[in-house]
This record gives structure tokens, C-alpha cells and sequence, in this order.
């Protein structure tokens, strides 16, 4: 992903970007679910969508639907897009909750169309410039495999220019201001370069090895440590999101792809064994298994800087924080963002890096919140791992959100925050948890106005999504797998 982005950013001013990749060192390639800014990655790599699909067996994903979290049996989901629209300046959100007190009965999803479309499995991609708000208020993102992806990558790269040496670095040679010089490879070369970018995942070989940076332990505020991973032959069509599903110790994913489905079960060492993990997620998988499962020990957390002198610390050298919302892809491509935008010359200037990593460290604290906010507010205390959640510690800029959330539903948001009000919203209905009032000016709204309008709506919605075909349709028309990509 870097190699793709910046050769296509730095195109023209004459830097040489070279990727060393090892042919002894296995990649996790386990992350397949993404977010809408996939999309953002795909178009500022200027790469061909119906080519990048059609490579990397994907699917479209509208969002994700959590099964068991409140209590076992039920079910929410979190759309992409926009959820309804904003009345008379006033947010949507405020003008549902007084829909609902004057005797209404929409659900909050009911007034999103990318929530619509997942519930009877149909997609189109969003059409450019539509005067429809409905068309032009949903968003969608990919469920990709990694390993393809990659392949893909490293191709595209190859054409760009971008040289590939495939070695193992034996050692890193640090100079006396702590910046790194050159590294020295298996094959007998070194490499010298101006700028080091770390891909090296959790061992931060550059980052954390040779240069020491530290890391932050967020094991308090998340407490899975673990996950146990298979592949399977897909069973039936693919759906147009990912499935989270709360289990005794953690949770498990199901991301379908157009030709295998990706499974896995996030749990804690603390509440679960790796033999009854591993029994858990064998059991609730549906076909045949395609690999061998493994085992994924993480600390979630990050660097105490992710970018210092001149390395940049990507992916899982940077930090993790557990799949739960489908960010680590997320994260590698806003690191990539914040360094291009904080791009620097030769003398390194300390203010630049300092205000990049500002960027980046509240990118990761506000997905460290979203996700803590799915633990914390679960409704579930069937066992001892959940009973810990209803109790967990929360930070305090989450434990302030919620607070607000519960007296008149009111959010702040920061611009250039990933996740929007109307994610947490979603997230926060979910689990039953409403606020105690809404906005006051909302009750010189109309009664029967504000219901006809809301009505309305909702009718929009449903009636242009069910005009839209297939998801599977869309894909056997449009972009299906290449045979050899299957195989």
C-alpha cells in the first residue's frame, strides 16, 4: 500500500522508492473486511475499481451487522453513509428521538439506505452527482482477500517504477543522531536511503528494535489478546457485510469474499483457552475449512511515536487495535495521508514530525474509544468475560461521549474524525441506550409534518433500493472474480 500510494503521490520528483520483502517471513493476511476509505485509496492510486474487484475476489460491504452483543439472539447493524437527513439545521438523530416521543415507530435503520440494502442483499455502485438522496447517502467499502491484494499491488508497483528486492534485513545501521543510515541484507547488499518506512508488523524491527520509540499497552482499556483464524469454501451467495457475533470470550468475524469466506474469533487469554477458542470457531463455521487454523497472539496499543526522525512506522509496526470495526486497512492508508501532507525534506524539521504524530495518535485514540464503546455498553453478563465489560475501566474522553450521549443525545465531532455521529448513534441504538431527552427547540417542530416527512423518507429509500439489483447479481455482472484468482 505504501509503495502503491507513493509512487503515485511522489510521481515526477525523481525519489526512488525500493521494497525489500522477505520470502522467509509469513504475513498475517488475515484483515479482509475494510471501511469506505478503501475506496479513497483505490481512487488516489488511480487503480482501475472493476480491475481491482475482479483481482482480489471481493465483495462490496455496506457495513456491519453485530449478532448476540445485546443479548443473545438479536441483532443491530452499523451502515455506512448517512442515516436519514438533517431537518431544518437541526441533526437527524435529534429529529428521530422526537418522532419517537410523539408516537412514531421507525427504526433508526429504517432511514438508512445503505442498512436497506444490506437487509435484502442488493448493490449498485453510488452513481455520480444523483439528485437522489438516497443514491447519494450511502456508502459502501470492500471485503478483500489480502494475499491477492498484495499480489495486485506489488504489480501495479512494479510498473510504476517502484524497485523490489526481495532479502531479509540481517541488521540496521543507526548513526549517532538516532537516524537510520543503511540496512544490510541477507544477500550481502545494503541499502542506503534518505527515509525508512517500517512494514515489518508487530516486530518493528526499525521502530522499536533500533530506534526504541516504546510502546503504548492499551490491554487495560481492550481485553482481547488472541484470535484464532480459518478460511472456508463459501457456502451460498455472498452477503454485502461482515459479521461480527459476540461469543463467551470475545467475538467472531464472517467476511464473505466471492470465493471463500474469511472466519475468525477474537478472544481473551484471560476468560479462554487456545483449544476451547479454537473449538468455538471450528464449530460455528459453516463449509469445508481450506487451511490450517491458526493462532494470532497481538497486545492492542501503538508506538509512542509512530513517526520519528526519519522512519515512518506502517500497519502493525505502528500499532493494533483489534478488528472489531474493520480499521487496521484504514489506519495504514491515513498514516500514509498524514505523511504525505507532512512530506519532509532533508533537514527532518522536528515541528513536522511532531505535528504529524498529533494527527495520527488522536486517528488511533478515537478508534480505541469506538471500539471500547462496543464492550462497554454490550447488554450481556453471561459469562465472566462479559461480566468484566459491564465493569471495564473507560477513558475518559469516552466515559465524557457517553455521558453526553445519555443526557440529550448530543455528539461532538471533530473534523477530520473517521467515525461520524451517526456511527456511534447506530451503535449506541443497538445496545438499547438511549438519551433522556432530545433537543428542546425540536418540539416547535410540526407533529404531523415531522411524522409525513419521516415516512416519506423511509418510502424513498425502500423504494429505490428494491429497483437495485442483486449484490450477487451485481457482482456475476460487473466485476466477477478472475478464474485464475479463484484458484
Amino acid at each position: 500500500m505504501a509503495a502503491t500510494l507513493l509512487s503515485t503521490a511522489l510521481r515526477g520528483s525523481k525519489i526512488q522508492i525500493t521494497v525489500i520483502e522477505s520470502p522467509d517471513i509469513e504475513t498475517i493476511g488475515v484483515g479482509e473486511s475494510t471501511v469506505p476509505s478503501i475506496m479513497d485509496f483505490v481512487q488516489a492510486c488511480q487503480i482501475n475499481l472493476k480491475e481491482f474487484v475482479q483481482a482480489t475476489s471481493a465483495s462490496f460491504k455496506l457495513g456491519i451487522r453485530f449478532d448476540d452483543w445485546l443479548t443473545p439472539g438479536e441483532s443491530y447493524f452499523h451502515p455506512f453513509g448517512r442515516v436519514g437527513k438533517d431537518i431544518n439545521g437541526f441533526d437527524f438523530y435529534q429529529a428521530w428521538l422526537k418522532s419517537l416521543a410523539d408516537g412514531q415507530e421507525t427504526r433508526w435503520v429504517d432511514h438508512s439506505p445503505s442498512a436497506i440494502m444490506a437487509e435484502h442483499e442488493r448493490f449498485m455502485l453510488r452513481p455520480h452527482h444523483s439528485q437522489n438522496w438516497v443514491l447519494s447517502s450511502y456508502a459502501h467499502a470492500l471485503h478483500l482477500d489480502a494475499v491477492q491484494v498484495a499480489r495486485y499491488l506489488r504489480s501495479l508497483c512494479h510498473q510504476r517504477g517502484v524497485i523490489r528486492t526481495e532479502a531479509t534485513v540481517n541488521n540496521v545501521i543507526v548513526d549517532e543522531k538516532a537516524f537510520i543510515r543503511s540496512l544490510e541484507l541477507d544477500n550481502g547488499s545494503t541499502v542506503n536511503s534518505d527515509f525508512f518506512i517500517d512494514c515489518t508488523g508487530f516486530t518493528g524491527l526499525l521502530i522499536e528494535k533500533s530506534l526504541q520509540v516504546g510502546y503504548q499497552d492499551w490491554s487495560d482499556y481492550l481485553p482481547c489478546n488472541r484470535a484464532v483464524t480459518v478460511q472456508t469454501a463459501s457456502v451460498g451467495h455472498p452477503v454485502p457485510y461482515t459479521i461480527a457475533t459476540a461469543r463467551e470470550a470475545g467475538w467472531s468475524w464472517k467476511i464473505p469474499l466471492q470465493h471463500r469466506t474469511g472466519n475468525g474469533y477474537v478472544f481473551s487469554s484471560r476468560f479462554c483457552s487456545d483449544e476451547k477458542a479454537l473449538d468455538t470457531l471450528v464449530n460455528s463455521v459453516s463449509g469445508p475449512m481450506l487451511n490450517e487454523p491458526r493462532i494470532i497472539p497481538f497486545v492492542t496499543g501503538k508506538r509512542k511515536k509512530i513517526w520519528h526522525n526519519n522512519c515512518l512506522a506502517l500497519g502493525l509496526a505502528g500499532g493494533f487495535l483489534e478488528p472489531l470495526e474493520s480499521t487496521a486497512i484504514h489506519l495504514v492508508y491515513k498514516t500514509l495521508v498524514h505523511f504525505i501532507k507532512h512530506f519532509p525534506d532533508r533537514d527532518f524539521d522536528a515541528d513536522t514530525e511532531q505535528a504529524f504524530n498529533q494527527k495520527i495518535d488522536a486517528d488511533y485514540e478515537e478508534i480505541r474509544d469506538f471500539i471500547i464503546l462496543h464492550y462497554c455498553t454490550a447488554g450481556r453478563g453471561d459469562s465472566e468475560f462479559w461480566r468484566w465489560c459491564q465493569t471495564m475501566p473507560v477513558p475518559e474522553s469516552l466515559s465524557e461521549k457517553i455521558r453526553w450521549f445519555r443526557l440529550r443525545g448530543q455528539l461532538e465531532h471533530t473534523p477530520g474524525q473517521f467515525f461520524t455521529r451517526d456511527s456511534w448513534c447506530s451503535i449506541l441504538e443497538g445496545m438499547n441506550i438511549r438519551p433522556q431527552k432530545y433537543h428542546p427547540l425540536l418540539d416547535a417542530f410540526d407533529r404531523q409534518s415531522l411524522a409525513s416527512t419521516l415516512n416519506q423518507n423511509v418510502q424513498n429509500i425502500r423504494s429505490t433500493v428494491m429497483k437495485m439489483p442483486g449484490h450477487h447479481e451485481y457482482i456475476r455482472e460487473h466485476c466477477p472474480a478472475n478464474s485464475a484468482t479463484e484458484k
